[in-house]
């Protein structure tokens, strides 16, 4: 491991715990705001229905993973086993360690399958994908924002948020639009600027090589781009359908519609891209889901229970990716150590072998 790989670690270790205990304090206050009796009766509700929920769950990951697959460019060749393997495990560290998404997560997927392609090219492709799926997101969740605002009478509060939201996106994606169609190399030129202030320059190597990659799939596969938007569509879909199922147990008295749970799972994907950096979203999902649900004509204790069942689920796939990775014989600092070498290494490589050829 680098001496500033093991450096940013150590500095963002406290805001890890700070966030951590922070989301913790917020989820016992809000359980306890709800009815811990209320949201036990729910959980009660749903029992093997939870079973249920984690086959609908499961589609998420198996689309996501073989839009990984259609993003990985010939001659290499990604397995979908590979794929759901290396997507469960670098989420579990994700939901696992603080600040575990932004440090260890996504670089860590691509580096677990280096022995069944090269690293750069699963690591561009998992960009690629995750392009798809944040051009995916940023729809569904304008799409929930809207439906939100023109349906509900909202509290001033929330209709501002509401409101910068939908700005947000908006510009987002007149931005992404203009970017993708001229092909700024942003990053590059970005992590450019900051070498002259100190950046080490395996970083600038790693941007180069990336947006290359990512520009040529651009130019290369337009044919994907429909069967791969169509993947992360089947995404957000399952995540309705995992809500309205959710809710069908454990609300009788307020039976869920399609709508509805639309809204949810919009709101549930603002909450997770604006606090991806608190484990398991603990405090902060419990907080905006009981709120919006009250909305909706839920009980505050159903969208609580809600949260909790969706975290449930999540820890069930972070087991399932930890077994995996005892089962490869890895731990945490392993997986960080060796994709940080890896990425820095494939990066160098690769831009020796570009220099040659020009």
């Amino acid at each position: 491991m680098t001496t500033t790989g093991a450096t940013n670690r150590k500095r963002f270790t406290p805001f890890g715990i700070i966030f951590t205990l922070g989301g913790v304090v917020l989820f016992a206050y809000f359980v306890r705001q709800a009815g811990v009796s209320q949201i036990a009766e729910g959980i009660r509700r749903l029992g093997a229905g939870f079973v249920l929920i984690l086959l609908i769950s499961a589609v998420r990951h198996v689309v996501r993973s073989i839009a990984w697959m259609m993003c990985v460019e010939a001659p290499h060749r990604l397995r979908f086993r590979d794929a759901l393997r290396a997507r469960l495990m670098g989420d579990a560290i994700g939901n696992i360690l603080p600040l575990g998404n932004f440090i260890v997560s996504e670089p860590a997927k691509p580096a677990l399958i280096r022995d069944r392609i090269p690293l750069m090219a699963g690591f561009s492709a998992m960009v690629i994908e995750n392009i798809f799926y944040s051009l995916s997101v940023v729809t569904f969740v304008l799409s929930g924002m809207l439906a939100l605002l023109l349906s509900f009478t909202l509290p001033k509060g929330l209709r501002l948020a509401s409101l910068i939201t939908v700005a947000v996106i908006a510009v987002m994606i007149a931005l992404g639009v203009v970017l993708v169609r001229k092909q700024v190399k942003f990053i590059s030129g970005a992590t450019s600027w900051l070498h002259r202030r100190g950046l080490n320059q395996k970083w600038i190597e790693k941007s180069r090589v990336v947006e290359d990659r990512v520009y040529g799939f651009y130019r290369r596969n337009g044919s994907r781009f429909l069967p791969i938007l169509l993947l992360e569509a089947c995404f957000h879909l399952a995540g309705v359908i995992e809500i309205y199922v959710t809710l069908y147990f454990i609300s009788p008295l307020q039976p869920p519609t399609l709508f509805t749970a639309f809204i949810l799972e919009s709101v549930n994907r603002v909450i997770t891209m604006a606090f991806k950096f608190v484990p398991l979203r603990m405090g902060v999902d419990e907080a905006g889901t009981g709120r919006v649900s009250r909305i909706l004509q839920f009980t505050e204790a159903a969208g609580v229970t809600l949260a909790i069942i969706r975290k449930a689920r999540d820890v069930f796939w972070a087991c399932v990716g930890v077994l995996l990775l005892l089962h490869r014989g890895l731990s945490l600092r392993a997986v960080a150590r060796d994709a940080e070498k890896a990425l820095t290494e494939d990066a160098t490589s690769a831009n020796v072998r570009n220099e040659q050829s020009v």
